[in-house]
């Protein structure tokens, strides 16, 4: 009998339905030995992103690949340039707990994989916004709730009590307080148990330094130098503690940024040991140091090599450089991210060294994870003072080149530069003083969105600003001012609002100015946590509860102020003249305005009364003003004589 096309692919499909279904009962679950890792640790059902499983085990490039169960099937089987890992492209039907089970001769050994249901609105999810204020803490230098995790894992486990991979060594770098650069005991119960806190100081989003795994043997608390992208270093808790910190931030209104690293590593990352392909990073013998020359990558006049060397070379030589042009790299990445952001619902990213990646695909990476989470910000740290080449990096910035970098925020660090620079400068020549912040400000037609740009005048690679400022209190204020009220999305650093000072006792180093946070650890003799703490803390906190006080008063009324959330900006320049010299006096003043809510602010940086000549602003408004000091509550009228006391800011919400 000759069969028609349907009729036998009818007998076909008949045939295989009724094919006996593999009995894998029997098969014995896998040793730690057998099956070390597999990466991403779960997933779920409903996401864009294609899921690819890294599977790292001796041989395991030996076994065929199966999935015990119906909603999990194995699509694409790739082998790496090393025998230990195998690359599972897989296919999600459906939320279950399966087993991967793995086929050699007449052995064979399974793995569980769970798949989870995703939650109704996940992929919806709001981010940081200029609505925010972003709080930033190094984990390790906030707060210490637990002593036992503060040095090792416990035993042969991670801190949750799950099983620590056989061939992971202990750290060496243990706890010492008297150390800058050892160990602090800093952890996130510790934060948590000062959330209130931060939601006092009017902060409505908390920035961690990186809280995954670094198992450096030495200068390990900064968490920069990755050794296991999925694990919450054990000494700050594990990834439960994480989840914990981000549904207790939310439950106050605190959204939680994690801190990631996609371009390198640490040296005690467990694949420098066996990496799954000779170019999962840049090989790097004899050692090429980086060279921070961000222009070559939109400069039509670049060397190769100079482009090569940007890409390839180490960030220092404990921080190997990651290929990302390796396409299984990428995924990984990828999925890594997405990962975080689904298990614990964080609401944002921000990515260190952005520019030291390759460039295309860091774009296909943001790309691929915003797919994802339309809503999600992702700010990058773009550390240059040219501001044509901080633009090139954000989305959509019409590069002449095309490059699209997909990334949706970038730092600000000209602006940062300038507040400093400025506020340091009393007798001042006409392009310097406050004049530096304006001219910054006057280039903003450079960037493609300036409502996502993250603004701030420190972060954990700066020094003290109190002690750039050389502990002049009415300078920090300034510094405050600004940042509560130019665009953007602002961003402090954690103990700035006291006007905390790098330690005096140990030579300079980074570990310096990443100082602990008085009161967060037992035994400390001052709190500064506490207002009881902050009077009655000694001379070199005197100015902290004046200071605690102010930033608090500033961010809180920030969140009720439309114009300073989402107006535009007029800014005014003053200068008088002597003699034949055009001379800036130091003050910069500006609007911040939608059209139904206005706030006026004026910078007095100089060591004198300031008066309003209020027929400067005519342009944007005529006559008398009434309004709100902001930062007294006083009604105030704005108009010709008000004074502005020497080294202060008037803020004003007008009516």
């Amino acid at each position: 009998m000759k069969l028609t096309n349907i009729t036998l692919a009818v007998a076909l499909l008949t045939l295989f339905s009724c094919a006996p279904k593999a009995d894998y009962s029997a098969v014995r679950e896998a040793s730690a030995e057998e099956v070390q890792r597999v990466e991403p640790l779960s997933w779920w059902t409903g996401m864009k992103t294609d899921l690819q499983l890294m599977v790292q085990g001796p041989e395991i490039s030996a076994y065929d690949v199966a999935v015990e169960g119906k909603g999990l099937k194995v699509k694409a089987v790739h082998k790496a340039d090393s025998p230990n890992y195998l690359f599972l492209d897989m296919e999600v039907r459906s939320a279950g707990e399966y087993n991967l089970v793995f086929t050699r001769g007449e052995e064979s050994f399974k793995y569980p994989y769970i798949v989870r249901e995703r939650e109704a609105g996940s992929r919806d999810r709001e981010s940081f916004t200029t609505a925010d204020m972003i709080y930033l803490i190094m984990p390790d230098r906030f707060s210490s709730a637990f002593a036992d995790n503060d040095s090792e894992w416990q035993g042969g486990e991670y801190f949750d009590g799950s099983a620590r991979p056989w061939n992971v060594t202990r750290t060496t770098d243990t706890v010492d307080r008297n150390d800058p650069v050892a160990r602090h005991g800093g952890d996130l119960q510790g934060i948590i148990n000062h959330l209130d806190y931060i939601a006092d100081l009017g902060a409505t989003a908390i920035w961690l330094t990186p809280a995954l795994e670094d198992n450096q043997p030495h200068e390990s608390y900064h968490g920069y130098a990755c050794t296991d992208y999925y694990h919450i270093d054990p000494r700050f808790g594990d990834n439960e503690h994480y989840r914990t910190l981000v549904k207790e931030a939310h439950s106050r209104g605190i959204k939680v940024i994690m801190d990631i690293v996609t371009n390198h590593c640490g040296t005690a990352h467990w694949w420098m040991q066996d990496a799954p392909f000779a170019d999962w990073y840049h090989v790097n013998e004899p050692y090429m140091q980086m060279n921070a020359l961000f222009s070559v990558y939109m400069d039509p006049n670049a060397a190769r090599c100079d482009r090569d060397r940007q890409e390839s070379g180490w960030f220092v030589p404990s921080m190997p450089d990651m290929n990302l042009d390796n396409p299984f790299v990428l995924k990984y990445f990828q999925q890594w991210a997405v990962w975080w952001l689904e298990y614990a619902g964080i609401d944002g990213l921000r990515v260190d060294t952005y520019p030291y990646n390759e460039p295309d695909p860091m774009s296909k990476w943001c790309k691929a994870v915003t797919d994802e989470y339309p809503n999600l910000n992702i700010v990058g740290e773009c550390w240059d003072m040219n501001i044509p080449q901080v633009a090139y990096w954000q989305k959509d910035n019409p590069n002449k080149n095309g490059f699209n970098s997909n990334l949706p925020s970038i730092m600000d660090f000209p602006l940062q530069r300038a507040i400093i620079t400025a506020l340091c400068e009393d007798q001042v020549w006409w392009d310097e003083g406050m004049t530096r912040v304006y001219s910054v400000l006057a280039q903003d037609f450079a960037y493609q969105d300036l409502t996502h740009m993250m603004t701030f005048f420190a972060n954990h690679d700066h020094a003290r600003t109190g002690d750039i400022l050389r502990e002049n209190p009415s300078k920090m204020k300034l510094a405050i001012a600004m940042l509560a009220t130019v665009r953007g999305i602002p961003q402090l650093y954690y103990g700035d609002e006291m006007m905390f000072l790098e330690r005096k006792d140990c030579i300079s180093h980074d570990g310096a100015k990443r100082i602990d946070f008085p009161g967060g650890w037992e035994g400390d003799s001052t709190d500064l946590f506490t207002a009881d703490g902050r009077l009655s803390a000694p001379a070199m906190y005197a100015s902290a509860a004046d200071l605690h006080d102010y930033t608090a008063r500033l961010f809180n009324w920030r969140k009720t102020s439309d114009a300073v959330k989402n107006g535009r900006t007029l800014h005014f320049l003053s200068r008088h003249n002597e003699g034949a010299r055009n001379i800036t006096d130091n003050t910069y003043s500006f609007f911040r305005y939608t059209p139904s809510d206005t706030v006026f602010v004026y910078i007095n940086n100089t060591e004198e009364m300031r008066s309003l000549d209020w027929s400067h602003y005519k342009e944007f408004v005529s006559g008398p003003v009434s309004g709100v000091n902001v930062l007294t509550g006083e009604n105030v009228t704005l108009q010709d004589g008000v004074q502005v006391t020497p080294r202060s800011a008037l803020i004003v919400e007008c009516r």
